[in-house]
C-alpha cells in the first residue's frame, strides 16, 4: 500500500520567509529615499579650504541646507590632485549622506595622467549635476605683436619653440589647453608650469612669459587696463561674460576647454535621492543672488541632469586621454 506524500511545512515557511526578506530588502532604498534626508549631509571638497571650490560651494550648499531642512556640511579632504577626496566618496556608503563636490581634474584629467588611482570615475561615482562651468581666456602680454588666434599661430610658426605659456600646474586644464591648441595649429609652444594662478599673472604682467589660459573673472581687470590682451575664449561659442571676445573655435572648430565643478555621489546611490538633489541644486542655480555670485567669479551656472553630466564626463575622459597621449605626457 502506497503512502500519500505529505510535504513538510518547514521548508515552505522558510522559503516564504526568505522571499519576504528579499522583498523587504529590495524596497529599502525606496523607503530610504522617501525619508531623505533625515540627518546632516557631508559634501567632500577634494581641495584645500579657502580655495576657489570653497568660494563656489559654500553659498550653494547653504541654500541646499535651507531647501532640504538639514545641515549640509562642506568637508575638505585635499591631496594628490583631488584624488584623495574623490576616493573617500567613492568608498562611502551609497545612502546620499556623503557627496563629492567634483571637479574636472580628479574626475577626468587625473585618470589620464596619474597611475593607480584608487577609483573609477564612471563605475564608482554617480553623477548628480554639473554645477558650473569655468571658461578661460587666452591672454598675451600686450607687447606681443598678435591680436588674434590666427596672428598668434603665424607668429609661433615664424618663431618655432620660442613662445611660452604659463599654467597653474602640470596636468591642469590651463596646461592641456595649450597642448590642444599647439596640436590643432601644428605649432610648438613651451609650457611653463606654476603653482596656482597668482604667479602666472605676476610673470605675465612682468613679461616673463608670453601668454596663458586664465579664468575670465581673474583677467577682466587686466584686459580693461591694457596690461593683458585677450585673443580668444575657450568655449565653443562666445561667452556671455565676454561677448565681444572671439571663441578660439571660430578659428579652430571643435576647440573647447572648460573647467567645471559638479556634484557626485557614491555609485548605487538610489535614483530617487540623485533626482531630489539634482532638482534642488538646479533650482538654486537659478536664484538671482547665486547667479550674480557665480558670474562675478567668471563662472556659468549649469544645473544639468545626471545623464547630461555623465555625457560630459565621458566626453572629457576620452578627450584628456587623447590629449595626454598626443602630447607625450608621461603618466606619473
Amino acid at each position: 500500500m502506497y503512502k500519500t506524500f505529505q510535504p513538510s511545512r518547514r521548508p515552505v515557511l522558510a522559503c516564504l520567509s526568505a522571499l519576504a526578506l528579499a522583498a523587504s530588502s529590495v524596497s529599502l532604498p525606496s523607503a530610504a529615499a522617501g525619508s531623505y534626508p533625515d540627518r546632516p549631509i557631508t559634501v567632500v571638497n577634494p581641495w584645500t579650504a579657502g580655495g576657489p571650490a570653497d568660494t563656489v560651494a559654500r553659498p550653494i550648499l547653504q541654500k541646499l541646507s535651507e531647501l532640504l531642512k538639514q545641515p549640509v556640511v562642506l568637508e575638505n579632504k585635499a591631496g594628490a590632485n583631488g584624488t584623495i577626496g574623490a576616493a573617500f566618496v567613492a568608498r562611502a556608503i551609497p545612502d546620499g549622506y556623503t557627496l563629492l563636490f567634483s571637479h574636472v581634474g580628479p574626475i577626468t584629467i587625473s585618470p589620464a595622467i596619474q597611475k593607480n588611482i584608487p577609483y573609477d570615475s564612471v563605475k564608482d561615482l554617480a553623477p548628480i549635476t554639473q554645477v558650473v562651468s569655468a571658461p578661460t581666456v587666452l591672454v598675451v602680454r600686450p607687447d606681443l605683436p598678435v591680436h588674434s588666434i590666427k596672428e598668434l599661430v603665424e607668429y609661433a610658426r615664424a618663431h618655432p619653440g620660442e613662445l611660452t605659456y604659463g599654467s597653474v600646474g602640470p596636468g591642469s586644464t590651463t596646461h592641456l589647453a595649450g597642448e590642444i591648441l599647439a596640436n590643432m595649429a601644428g605649432v610648438k609652444l613651451l609650457h611653463v608650469p606654476y603653482k596656482g594662478a597668482a604667479p602666472v599673472v605676476t610673470d605675465l604682467l612682468g613679461k616673463q612669459i608670453d601668454m596663458a589660459f586664465l579664468n575670465i573673472a581673474g583677467v577682466v581687470p587686466y584686459l580693461k587696463s591694457g596690461q593683458m590682451r585677450g585673443i580668444g575664449v575657450s568655449t565653443l561659442k562666445r561667452s556671455a561674460l565676454l561677448p565681444d571676445m572671439p571663441a578660439i573655435a571660430e578659428t579652430y572648430p571643435g576647440f573647447e576647454v572648460n573647467s567645471w565643478y559638479g556634484l557626485m555621489a557614491p555609485a548605487k546611490t538610489p535614483r530617487a535621492i540623485i533626482d531630489l538633489l539634482q532638482k534642488n541644486v538646479a533650482r538654486i542655480l537659478r536664484m538671482p543672488d547665486i547667479v550674480k555670485m557665480l558670474e562675478s567669479n567668471g563662472l556659468a551656472p549649469e544645473g544639468t541632469t545626471p545623464e547630461q553630466y555623465a555625457a560630459q564626463i565621458d566626453k572629457d575622459l576620452k578627450r584628456w586621454k587623447q590629449v595626454v597621449e598626443t602630447a607625450g605626457i608621461e603618466r606619473q
